[in-house]
């Protein structure tokens, strides 16, 4: 607590505007003290700062700020002064909560190397996280707030930016709009120019999105779905236990246990992970004989997701993708293998695998934008995924060593205008469930009306065209359903249907 207090009174006590900003400052520990130029002529903002990252849970900065409400459309041109000293250097525009060093932001950061993310902490003291755009070495970078919803844009000027997918971070008005630097070395400070800045906003910003989250299992011999659980918040993507008698679900950031019957009794059940400080998204499942967990997680050391392998408890949790971004996805069924999407060139995602045992990853696809989802089939053949590759979102398959040169050995499964994704066979190997999203859907990244559950008899060695049942639609989309969420009887499976809280 002394430590916050004198980090405030550090950045206050140098408050002073210049330009359209109110107040700047050293935030956060930095040795070092930072500064900044403001030029009236050209309107050029010239800002030194130190300061160990902009990451994890606590910031450290030089920061230029003034108080907005409602949505905001930010953009400069910015380019750094010299060499540097660390790559990870960052020159960022930012909106931020307050002036803790832990609070809840989200902004565009433009890197020494040529990185350009969107970096966000969803909440006070929270991990940092990021999504990287596809445009590396811009000199030109935009954040736009609409309510809750981040989006990130990087470009050339002059030319049309390239936007990241959005992302949701709760910030109530006012917030803090500012430029800032970091140096990423706290024993000198780096100097970045900003021009051509530019902040837009409007008072009529729409209150942040919330959800209700119910947790459904779907009986195969009713028709019927059964909500067995529901909570005012974002719960995402039910894994059945290997014995029947709990859903694994993420909420938050962590990795819960949920027991089956539900009720209004139940209750979330946290596994801890150990002291790793991992950030749990939406990809994680036992091993078919339950005895080990693979969960996909960001970490202090990590800003993307990487793979982890623990026992069922969530103990002795190691790496096994030290590449990023990494997502897991599937178990093989001897328990040897573990499938996954990954994004190696800075464009498209494939897929991979990597052996329990650890070692090397192997590549299974190399051509299309996008593959995702890969499922072994319980006989141990195919692994099955969906894929952009055919222009719209299909169910693809291949075998399990891979879809071999140029990805001759990929075969077409689903071919009508839905877009499929996430391909789960029930255990006796009888049933192929697909999460399917309406005409012309992009990603599975939105929650929206109109998501289906369809079934199909599981294809044989030969092809025939996909004939799918629809079972439910209903409102749902991402962390409805990712990894496999059959139960171990294959009479059932669970997901997540979303109802939007005004």
């Amino acid at each position: 607590m002394k430590l916050l207090t004198l980090t405030l009174l550090t950045i206050t006590a140098s408050a002073q505007p210049a330009g359209i900003f109110e107040g700047r400052g050293d935030l956060g520990i930095t040795p070092k003290t930072g500064s900044l130029e403001f030029d009236p002529a050209t309107s050029e903002y010239r800002v030194t700062g130190g300061g160990a990252n902009i990451w994890a849970a606590e910031d450290a900065m030089y920061f230029a700020w003034k108080h907005l409400s409602g949505d905001i459309t930010f953009t400069a041109d910015v380019h750094f002064l010299g060499t540097g000293a660390a790559a990870h250097r960052k020159a960022v525009l930012m909106i931020r909560q307050d002036l803790t060093p832990g609070s809840a932001y989200a902004d565009v950061a433009l890197h020494g190397d040529g990185l350009t993310s969107l970096q966000f902490r969803p909440a006070f003291g929270a991990q940092t996280q990021e999504i990287r755009s596809t445009v590396a070495g811009p000199t030109r970078i935009r954040i736009e707030r609409r309510g809750n919803s981040f989006t990130v844009f990087a470009g050339m000027p002059g030319a049309e930016l390239t936007a990241t997918a959005p992302q949701v971070v709760q910030l109530s008005d006012p917030v803090y709009l500012g430029i800032a630097v970091c140096s990423h070395d706290a024993n000198v400070l780096e100097t970045a120019v900003f021009s051509n800045v530019q902040v837009t906003q409007s008072r009529s910003a729409a209150p942040p999105q919330r959800y209700r989250s119910k947790i459904t299992v779907y009986d195969l011999a009713s028709k019927s779905a059964t909500t067995v659980y529901q909570a005012d918040e974002v719960i995402e993507a039910p894994n059945w236990s290997r014995d029947g008698k709990f859903l694994l679900v993420n909420t938050g950031g962590s990795l819960f246990r949920l027991p089956v019957a539900g009720g209004i009794e139940a209750k979330l059940e946290k596994i801890e992970l150990g002291p790793g400080g991992y950030r749990c998204n939406n990809d994680h499942d036992f091993s078919r004989d339950g005895r080990l967990l693979a969960f996909s997680a960001s970490s202090p050391t990590s800003r993307q997701s990487q793979v982890y392998l623990a026992q069922a408890d969530g103990a002795g949790a190691r790496l096994m993708t030290p590449l990023a971004p990494s997502y897991f996805h599937g178990w093989s069924p001897d328990g040897k293998w573990l499938a996954f999407v990954a994004q190696r060139d800075g464009k498209a995602f494939h897929l991979f695998r990597v052996s329990v045992n650890g070692g090397e990853e192997q590549r299974l696809t190399s051509q299309g934008p996008y593959d995702d989802g890969p499922e072994y089939t319980p006989d141990g053949k195919w692994i099955y995924f969906n894929s952009q590759r055919s222009g719209g979102w299909d169910i693809w398959r291949m075998p399990v060593d891979g879809a071999g040169s140029e990805d001759a050995k990929a075969e077409h499964v689903t071919n009508d205008e839905l877009e499929d994704w996430f391909p789960h066979f029930s255990p006796d190997g009888k049933w192929l469930l697909v999460f399917s999203f309406p005409k012309g859907t992009e990603n599975h990244n939105g929650k929206m009306e109109g998501v289906q559950l369809r079934l199909m008899p599981a294809p044989g060695r030969k092809l025939k065209p996909a004939k799918l049942e629809v079972l439910t639609t209903f409102f749902g989309g991402q962390g409805t359903i990712n990894v496999n969420s059959w139960s171990p009887d294959s009479k059932k499976f669970a997901y997540v249907v979303y109802e939007p809280l005004k």
